[in-house]
């Protein structure tokens, strides 16, 4: 069993980027920018938002976090996405999600400028991914792609199956995971939560991914010798030795699943980290757009 270590490969991912960045001050160009609005004081959010200013500090970015109360109005929330999508100096912003539920989500998606989309949740971008063409891809996806090239797994004629279908993670990872593409060209078998016979169906998987919500859902009996397993969740769960009072976990048994894997990522250290070094590949990639190279 090998863990997919999401914290060295976001590290070096992010050296990587560094060097482009400094490159790209040695030319005269300004620095890249992604902004985050936060709305409300959900610990996970914060954890997370924090997480991505850091990131920006280590590659050389430019970053703005513009947190909102908890009762902020849509309409004033709609007029900050405003001001950022006509901001020439930004290149990306991410509002994070969930939104508190006087806010209507998907309003809020539509209007950000796609171009500045790098959370690649609009329906324009996720209508580009759906048809194969270029676009920004759902961090979260693009982080497990980058992962399956990083450890140089071979995907072609696999059977994947993939657990949940969000348009966050479930959803754009069946549909990157079928297409023509070098990590990709798999079987999708795309289950949910009607899904029947769930345990024999992950038990054909040769890639499993995670992406259902639910702490420890994948056990060892749903899981065949030599599978690859990808673990999108992250749950807190009451622990009462632990400083917080709470730790993470994933949707995936790990302790009982691992033994069983070629591969694993772990929780934390895994997927997490390596949705981060995809919002920063994606707003470089605008980023270069903008400065035609």
């Amino acid at each position: 069993m090998q863990l997919l270590d999401g914290k060295l490969l976001s590290a070096n991912i992010k050296k990587e980027i560094k060097i482009e960045v400094e490159n790209a001050l040695n030319k005269g160009l300004r620095r890249p920018k992604l902004a985050a609005v936060l709305v409300g004081h959900d610990p996970a959010s914060q954890s997370y938002v924090r997480s991505k200013i850091k990131s920006c500090e280590q590659t050389g970015f430019d970053s703005d976090l513009i947190s909102l109360d908890e009762d902020v109005t849509q309409e004033d929330l709609l007029q900050i996405i405003h001001r950022l999508n006509t901001d020439t100096l930004l290149d990306g912003y991410i509002v994070q999600l969930p939104l508190p539920a006087h806010i209507n989500d998907e309003e809020i998606i539509r209007a950000v400028d796609p171009a500045k989309d790098v959370d690649g949740f609009h329906p324009f971008n996720m209508g580009k991914l759906s048809l194969g063409l270029e676009t920004f891809i759902p961090a979260t996806p693009y982080g497990i792609l980058l992962m399956l090239e990083r450890y140089n797994i071979k995907t072609k004629g696999k059977i994947a199956v993939v657990l949940g279908r969000s348009n966050i993670v479930g959803t754009p990872m069946a549909l990157l995971l079928s297409r023509k593409a070098a990590y990709g060209n798999c079987t999708v078998i795309h289950t949910h939560s009607a899904t029947i016979g769930l345990t024999n169906i992950c038990k054909s998987a040769d890639i499993l991914i995670a992406a259902i919500g639910v702490p420890e859902f994948v056990k060892a009996d749903m899981v065949k010798p030599g599978a690859i397993v990808i673990d999108v969740g992250i749950n807190r769960v009451e622990d009462v030795n632990a400083k917080n009072g709470y730790r993470l976990v994933g949707d995936v048994d790990f302790e009982k699943v691992a033994p069983k894997c070629s591969f694993i990522s772990p929780v934390p250290g895994g997927v997490g980290l390596m949705t981060v070094a995809a919002l920063l590949l994606n707003t470089m990639k605008s980023y270069k757009q903008k400065h035609h190279f």
